[in-house]
């Protein structure tokens, strides 16, 4: 009993980092941009989510504000390399699977220079705490499993509907889409196909960004150079996975943190089990899944990867 119950509360909290980053990953390529540099976008705000509460209170526990002010920095962060991508796919049409992985570069080597620079070695802060929902937590079984974590985490899952209503029921999320689809047509009916990719790179580096700080604030209260451990790129596959929409996507991080939280608590409860073969096993699991959604390729946005020129036909 304790065995699936700690598995299934553990994949509540720890899927949270990867269903963010996928939304806004989302947001992304339907507007026709495929970021691969999301994981160095992650690891510049893991660093800046605990750089903000170590430089002011250290390892003591930090007030509510400036906890949220390291979420803060890691998305405006985020944005920001957001746009600093557009800059190199959409003003200088460059490959946009290089620099995705220039931009992963890039960030994950400033993170890990700036943590050596700032803090210097390994450092533990006290992160934004648990919280359990009165009554609602003392619900056998399921009160454990859904009502003992921190609010960011319900935050988190607030953001899957929102992600939802913003991308079908509003007139950016319909130009976003249209500039995934057909940004032509797009011009020609007076959106700026460009600006609407700029914005949608910032909104996905926001959410990059502020995943990573989950990661740190929430989750393993420290910083590592390694702390992201390919979530970024799982969170592009998560994206085909889900087949461009937001609940699918929410789904596909949920069925990925399960399997590696599953491997986790097979490890605490039968030690001697192979470890290395547990490890891999979330990975093969998207590996798997991947190969047998073959009708994903189908269903994304037709102008994904392609830059838009609108002195030229492509």
């Amino acid at each position: 009993m304790d065995f699936a119950v700690n598995t299934l509360m553990f994949t509540v909290r720890f899927s949270v980092a990867l269903m963010i980053a996928s939304m806004g990953e989302m947001f992304n390529q339907k507007a026709g941009i495929f970021n691969l540099g999301c994981e160095g976008i992650m690891s510049m705000g893991a660093f800046l989510g605990m750089l903000i509460p170590f430089s002011m209170v250290g390892a003591g526990t930090a007030p509510a504000y400036i906890n949220l002010l390291g979420l803060l920095a890691a998305s405006v962060c985020g944005a920001l390399m957001g746009l600093l991508f557009g800059v190199i796919v959409i003003t200088f049409r460059a490959p946009q699977g290089i620099a995705g992985i220039g931009m992963q570069m890039f960030g994950v080597g400033l993170a890990g220079t700036f943590f050596r620079s700032f803090i210097g070695g390994s450092q533990s802060i006290a992160g934004i705490p648990s919280v359990d929902i009165p009554l609602l937590s003392k619900i056998p079984v399921i009160g454990k499993i859904f009502f003992t974590h921190n609010p960011i985490v319900y935050f988190a899952y607030l953001m899957v509907p929102a992600a939802w209503y913003v991308i079908f029921k509003t007139p950016w999320g319909l130009k976003v889409r249209a500039v995934g689809t057909h940004p032509r047509a797009a011009d020609s009916l007076g959106i700026n196909v460009n600006r609407i990719r700029f914005q949608s790179l910032a909104v996905g580096g926001a959410m990059a960004g502020f995943a990573g700080a989950f990661l740190t604030l929430c989750q393993t209260k420290m910083f590592t150079a390694d702390i992201i451990s390919g979530r970024g790129f799982i969170a592009v596959a998560l994206v085909y996975f889900g087949q461009w929409h937001p609940i699918k996507i929410f789904l596909g991080a949920i069925l990925f943190t399960f399997a590696q939280t599953f491997q986790m608590q097979i490890q605490n409860f039968v030690p001697r089990f192979p470890y290395e073969f547990l490890t891999m096993l979330p990975y093969i699991l998207v590996i798997i899944v991947l190969a047998f959604n073959r009708k994903s390729n189908r269903l994304g946005p037709s102008a994904l990867g392609r830059p838009f020129n609108r002195e030229m036909r492509v």
